[in-house]
Order: structure tokens, then sequence, then C-alpha cells
């Protein structure tokens, strides 16, 4: 994955994990995460930032869980969701993005990936390295090192 300025993105075919917040479906570089497992308890971490949930304890390292709906500034769905954490190592360290639904694994030839819109005042757009258009639905590609870097 190669993110560009000014010009169409120039992608090569890689593997996307898709998953949804709330309505919206995001993708991540299948590279890029570890593992996927299920929300389990954490350990609260004081004086965190608003989206840290807490974290806990994976075969000896420690992970730090992020809510990515609060991280992104997308409201949460209500009701029954089956919220699973992927796990990353982003410079350096685990981290565990908490999601609200798993999808597919898609396999992606870079040619039908559009550059991510530009402008307006949402964060989230800091964080979108580029836009899949599936056969149902627009996938968001986050870029999980932006995404996870400290403010």
């Amino acid at each position: 994955m190669e993110r560009m300025t000014g010009q169409k993105p120039v992608w090569k075919a890689f593997k996307l994990a898709t998953f949804f917040i709330g309505d919206e479906c995001f993708g991540i570089d299948i590279s890029k995460i570890q593992e996927i497992t299920k929300v389990a308890q954490m350990t609260p971490v004081p004086l965190a930032q608003p989206y840290v949930k807490g974290v806990l304890n994976m075969r000896g390292q420690v992970v730090t869980i992020i809510d990515a709906a609060s991280k992104l500034g997308i409201p949460s769905m209500e009701g029954e969701i089956q919220k699973r954490n992927i796990i990353v190592k982003s410079k350096g360290e685990y981290i565990g993005l908490m999601v609200e639904q798993i999808g597919d694994v898609i396999q992606t030839d870079g040619d039908i990936i559009e550059k991510a819109p530009t402008g307006g005042s949402s964060e989230i757009g800091n964080f979108i390295v580029g836009i899949l258009k599936a056969e149902d639905r627009l996938i968001a590609i986050l870029d999980v090192d932006e995404l996870l870097k400290e403010e």
C-alpha cells in the first residue's frame, strides 16, 4: 500500500480485512494484523485518552485496546453487536482496535482503489488512505499507523 498526494495513488494488489463501526465499513491491510480476538476483560488505564478502553495481557504481551468508534468519532451501534479486537503491531507495540463487527477478507486489485476524499472538518479523513468500491458498499481503507499515532 502506498499513499500519494496530488494524484491517484499507485496501489499494488493486497488483501484487505474489513470490519464495521456503526453503518460504516472499513478495511486494513491484512499484513498489519496479528490476530483477531473476542473482547476480554481489560484493566483500565488512569488518565488515558477517552478512546483507550484499557490494557490486557495476551500471552505475556501487554496490549492497549482502543475503541475505534470513539477514536474515529463515529457513533456506536446500539443493541446486540459482536465486538472484536483487531490486534495490530504499530511502532513496536501491540494495539487492539475494538470494532463492532468483523467483515470479510477481500483480495483487491490496486486499480479499483480511489484516492481518499480531502477537505471537510472531519478528523476521520486524516486516517483514510483510499476508498475501495466493492460490489455492495464503499470500504474506507485505514492507515493503521496514522490512526494509532499519539496526539
